[in-house]
């Protein structure tokens, strides 16, 4: 069952699982406009409460559709909700040019970067965190050499002693487990 099937049916382990996985994503774009500390905190409580919400709605219907532009989006939503939110806020009075100045500014518009490659090797090492420990230390030692290492199978199965089509269907089964997983995996 994937990640996403296992939220549907409102599985706790599985919320859990989620938000190990975006967690830190959602707060890095939150920390991307300047939203830190217990505001960041409260901007990603109103994202998953919106995930929640809105999880029977998520469909993949195009091609590029992943649970994560979704979540994206919906942070996008809750940061302009916060800053709209804070711009209401009564300020604190003040009578100098300087507080008046600021109090002028704009609020930033909210457009949230592509993830860094840092970003999404964080969410993929989160996501080999959680699943490794479903897999034999040989299945495991042949998915990491192949697809992490970069080293042709024939040499792991020597290696291992395994065969090399056992060594492919090592890194395969990972490799399906972690799709499972986190649902995007390019």
């Amino acid at each position: 069952m994937t990640l996403l099937e296992c939220l549907r049916s409102r599985e706790q382990a599985a919320w859990s699982r989620m938000l190990h996985l975006y967690a830190p994503l959602v707060r890095a774009w939150c920390h991307h406009h300047g939203v830190v500390g217990a505001d960041a905190d409260d901007v990603a409580q109103d994202v998953f409460q919106a995930v929640a919400t809105g999880l029977d709605q998520f469909q993949k219907t195009r091609p590029g559709d992943t649970f994560r532009g979704w979540l994206r989006g919906i942070t996008r939503h809750k940061l302009v909700d916060f800053f709209r939110r804070r711009s209401t806020q009564p300020q604190a009075a003040g009578g100098t040019a300087a507080g008046q100045q600021m109090q002028q500014v704009p609020q930033p518009e909210v457009t949230l970067p592509e993830e860094t490659p840092e970003q999404v090797a964080g969410l993929y090492q989160r996501a080999l965190d959680l699943v490794q420990s479903e897999f034999e230390e040989n299945t495991w030692r042949a998915f990491w050499r192949t697809a992490v290492d970069g080293q042709p199978p024939a040499d792991i199965a020597a290696e291992l002693g395994m065969s090399a089509p056992a060594v492919r269907m090592a890194k395969s089964r990972v490799l399906h487990r972690l799709k499972r997983e986190i649902g995007d995996l390019q």
